[in-house]
């Protein structure tokens, strides 16, 4: 079974976490961030991850560290949930419309962490969200689930779109990338990822 429970407290956050890789896109979801909730139940359900996020975090300095410590963990359950990746396909992506926006994600689930981010989001805000944590939340994943991630803006105006669009770009380019080949090979020349 291809999944993982942890659970990472700092004297900033408390969080626990289950992933399971094979699920139905099932989702419970409670960050202490409203939009974030938003986008890890929209990353569930269009990849087919049945996930359950739960973090009490410093939300009254603001979301940064809950929402880069949910990356992490969430990179981190990925990781433990792949194992020795034996089987995956590796690469995926998936071009995305979402209203007026398009946004284009590619992964491959290399072993080396490399985050190309290319959203021009408009404005600081989405509701009382910090746009900015966006990035720092695919960094989070990235480095905790070693990956090459490309997330680029084809097209958009509307900053909410615009990191829907990514979130669930992502989400099928995962679940593309995760998808047992029917192989029991680990996909790379040097045998190992």
């Amino acid at each position: 079974m291809r999944s993982c429970e942890l659970r990472r407290k700092t004297a900033e956050t408390d969080i626990t976490l289950s992933l399971d890789l094979d699920g139905s896109g099932k989702s419970q979801i409670q960050t202490g961030c409203g939009f974030l909730d938003h986008m890890l139940t929209l990353f569930a359900a269009h990849g087919k991850f049945d996930l359950s996020v739960h973090c009490v975090g410093d939300t009254q300095v603001d979301d940064h560290h809950s929402v880069e410590d949910i990356g992490i963990c969430l990179g981190q359950a990925f990781r433990e949930a792949l194992a020795d990746k034996r089987g995956i396909t590796r690469y995926g992506s998936f071009l995305l419309p979402m209203d007026e926006a398009l946004i284009l994600s590619a992964v491959d689930i290399s072993g080396r962490s490399c985050l190309c981010f290319d959203l021009q989001i408009p404005t600081e805000k989405i509701g009382s969200f910090d746009t900015e944590l966006v990035e720092e939340f695919f960094l989070a994943f990235t480095r905790n689930c070693p990956m090459s991630l490309h997330l680029k803006q084809l097209a958009g105006k509307n900053a909410h779109h615009i990191v829907e669009g990514a979130f669930k770009s992502l989400a099928r380019s995962m679940k593309a990338a995760v998808a047992l080949d029917g192989s029991d090979t680990i996909p790379s020349t040097k045998g190992v990822l």
